[in-house]
């Protein structure tokens, strides 16, 4: 069975790019959450920090794709002024362009695979992917949201969802849950973590310049999928 773990990291706006209606939106939001005129400005800086979880105020920077059980992959990363850069480093194939292009080449390349596996890929990356790709008027080849249960989901386009599946569909921890890097402690697997880089990192390195050291930190998380999903598929998927 042809399989393909896939994690995305994205970039979310400043609150200076955003227009007049967006701001005073914004404003209100944050003095429905402030307590104090005070706070104002705090809880704008929040929203702002939380712009890289929304399809309308970020977009994607990276998208990378590993097979589990090749161990060999593609990572489409965006690097400005130096589209069409490319490069091999293990086995992953690492290759430089825009947006648009980068979503094209995610759907046409997971035509040939059948099971899909992520981590909160239902609620964070795939929805991102298919809002993103909508903005730019590219069409999703398969369904990846058919459904949260495995055996309802669409033939052809199986869906695993770590997250939801380590967590029983949200029968323990509550909504809250455990991210990937408390997982791969549990597990003992080297977690993406481990250089003291996360999501909430992306969009300094991206202002940065450090692009190349986006997509390798997307590589690490790829990895760290693939091996939690080995310990689903052993000793959980009955």
């Amino acid at each position: 069975m042809n399989k393909l773990v896939i994690d995305i990291e994205t970039v979310g706006k400043n609150m200076e790019d955003t227009d007049d209606i967006a701001k005073d939106y914004f404003r209100e939001w944050a003095e429905s959450s402030a307590k104090e005129e005070k706070d104002i400005a705090v809880e704008l800086e929040k929203i702002e920090e939380g712009f890289s979880f929304s399809p309308l105020t970020a977009e994607v920077v990276c998208i990378g794709m590993l097979n589990p059980v090749t161990n060999k992959g593609r990572v489409y990363y965006q690097e400005p002024g130096n589209e069409g850069k490319k490069f091999n480093d293990n086995g992953i194939e690492f290759e430089a362009m825009a947006e648009p292009r980068m979503l094209e080449k995610f759907w046409a390349d997971i035509l040939s695979y059948v099971e899909f596996i992520t981590f909160n890929g239902r609620g964070f990356d795939i929805p991102f992917l298919m809002i993103r790709s909508a903005v730019h008027k590219i069409k999703p080849t398969k369904n990846l949201m058919s459904n949260r249960y495995l055996n309802s989901q669409f033939s052809g386009s199986r869906h695993i969802d770590l997250q939801d599946q380590f967590q029983f569909y949200g029968a323990v921890w509550g909504k809250r849950g455990y991210n990937l890097h408390m997982f791969c402690q549990a597990f003992g697997i080297i977690s993406p973590k481990r250089k003291g880089v996360s999501g909430s990192h992306v969009k300094e390195m991206f202002q940065a310049k450090k692009y190349e050291d986006i997509a390798r930190y997307n590589v690490d998380d790829l990895y760290a999928t693939a091996a939690l999903y080995k310990y689903w598929q052993e000793y959980i998927d009955v």
